[in-house]
């Protein structure tokens, strides 16, 4: 098992992704992407069903993650544009969905992200993984929690 995710994914060798700590970022990045969007699915249809529902590997929609935010242009070296980040781990390795959005914040393209120490991998999430993302968004939207999010890491 590994720390960000108490349960076994099915590919734990010494870290939770199959590798090493000597691995590269990118040879992990893609079985990290399909472990959290397995996750993020099943939660999301229990979620629509009832806001309360649980899995019990895995826990509810409410809990998984770590946090939403909005990462302002120039935050970090070389970063021109802002973006929404769900954090789902954090520390080394850390894994997040960045959510690049137009002005009427409908997105246009969305990321995952696999860092650990100075290295990084991302993969474009496409097909049904971004109409997962695209339907999340958009409950969101009507929550108005991206506006907030936006609000608060402008102050």
């Amino acid at each position: 098992m590994c720390r960000e995710n108490p349960r076994p994914c099915g590919q734990h060798a010494k870290n939770c992704y199959g590798g090493i700590m000597s691995d590269k970022c990118k040879e992990l990045v893609r079985a990290a992407y399909n472990n959290r969007i397995g996750d993020m699915r099943k939660l999301w249809e229990l979620y629509r069903t009832d806001d309360e529902a649980s899995d019990p590997d895995i826990g509810n929609w409410n809990e998984y993650g770590l946090s939403w935010d909005y990462v302002e242009p120039g935050t970090f070296r070389d970063q021109k544009r802002g973006y929404f980040r769900y954090q789902l781990s954090w520390g080394g390795p850390s894994e997040e969905f960045r959510f690049y959005v137009d002005e009427r914040l409908q997105i246009t393209r969305c990321e995952f992200w696999y860092m650990d120490w100075f290295d990084g991998a991302k993969v474009n999430v496409t097909g049904k993984g971004l109409d997962l993302m695209r339907e999340m968004w958009g409950y969101l939207l009507d929550c108005e929690c991206p506006q907030e999010w936006m609000r608060k890491a402008q102050e």
